[in-house]
């Protein structure tokens, strides 16, 4: 069995890391990195070596707030602070603006299913952009509430607001929709509704790689796991648990110091996922089997973003000074650190994983 590995990537971000993507298709490891100092990063993991080469970077007017891959390694998509959502060609580095929010857009996702791209806005709108036709205009979906985090399964997307509000939407009904010879008088209706499980701010949200659920993290040191089957059995199945604590010091009272869950991601292969947060751990969790496998050591500064690549070999983690103490005086810059993680064969095995 090959043992894990993990190295420190020599050129980061020069500030705080949004977003972490890994391309499609295992031919090219590429790893996209979105940051606060106004750049988009572009790096291939070397074959055979522990080090992630620096191909490019994509520089934007403001902050990045996050960025995926579209249908190749080739293609990308960013949403930021200049209230833009922009296509990028890698291979060219030429950007084009796909559409225009009134606000920061928060989340860009893109499913390869459906040909879909989808924005989230601070303006409380979703974009939901048919890259199939590039010309065609995007189809507007008015929220409840501002958007904190989005994510996409092979079928359905996920959008987590303010209020614990959290809509579900139907990626086929999204694009039969768009598909249409003309705009849809009104756009598709939601497909659930649902409030979160967790009492308080949604951090992030991640899709199971199997289409049965997703996963959802507070500021409050907490994770859920929910099904998207709609039966009284699935629902009850539904679950919620403390982590990213520490105990405090018993001369400041005991009890527990807890951090924000920051970053959520799927093992691609086995269904197991990783958590993040401000405590500067990440961890590994059976969601079915409802227990933490491992904790990995301590990183030096909160854990900002997660991503596996497609095939399950390797974890990026993106740290970087969290917000806790506010924002007087911050900077990333110097303490932005991007680790890459070979895991174990059969490290991110759960316990029912064939």
């Amino acid at each position: 069995m090959a043992p894990a590995t993990q190295f420190e990537v020599a050129q980061p971000p020069k500030d705080a890391i949004s977003s972490l993507a890994f391309a499609p298709g295992a031919e090219k490891r590429r790893l996209l990195v979105s940051s606060w100092d106004r750049n988009v990063y572009l790096y291939e993991i070397a074959n055979g070596a522990e080090e992630a080469n620096l191909l490019g970077a994509f520089e934007h007017r403001a902050p990045v707030l996050d960025v995926c891959f579209g249908s190749s390694p080739d293609e990308a998509f960013t949403a930021g602070l200049d209230r833009q959502v922009k296509r990028i060609d890698l291979s060219t580095g030429e950007q084009t603006v796909m559409s225009r929010h009134s606000e920061a857009v928060r989340c860009v996702v893109y499913s390869a299913e459906h040909s879909l791209l989808i924005s989230a806005s601070w303006d409380s709108t979703l974009h939901v952009h048919n890259t199939a036709n590039p010309s065609q205009p995007p189809m507007t979906i008015q929220l409840p509430g501002k958007p904190h985090a989005v994510a996409a399964s092979p079928t359905k997307v996920v959008v987590a607001m303010t209020a614990r509000l959290v809509h579900i939407y139907d990626l086929p009904t999204l694009a039969s929709a768009l598909s249409s010879s003309s705009q849809p008088a009104q756009p598709p209706q939601t497909w659930q509704q649902r409030e979160s499980s967790l009492k308080f701010l949604t951090r992030a949200v991640a899709c199971m790689p199997n289409d049965a659920g997703y996963a959802t993290s507070s500021i409050e040191g907490r994770v859920a796991v929910e099904w998207f089957e709609d039966s009284a059995e699935s629902q009850a199945r539904k679950y919620a648990f403390k982590c990213h604590r520490q105990a405090a010091p018993e001369e400041e009272g005991g009890g527990d110091v807890v951090y924000p869950v920051n970053a959520l991601a799927f093992h691609p292969v086995y269904g197991t996922f990783a958590s993040g947060g401000g405590d500067g751990t990440v961890a590994l969790w059976d969601a079915e089997a409802k227990r933490r496998m491992r904790q990995y050591q301590k990183f030096p500064d909160s854990v900002a973003a997660l991503a596996f690549s497609l095939d399950g070999k390797y974890l990026a983690i993106g740290v970087c000074p969290g917000f806790e103490t506010g924002m007087e005086d911050y900077s990333g810059e110097g303490r932005t650190k991007l680790f890459i993680r070979e895991l174990g064969e059969t490290e991110a095995k759960g316990k029912g994983s064939k």
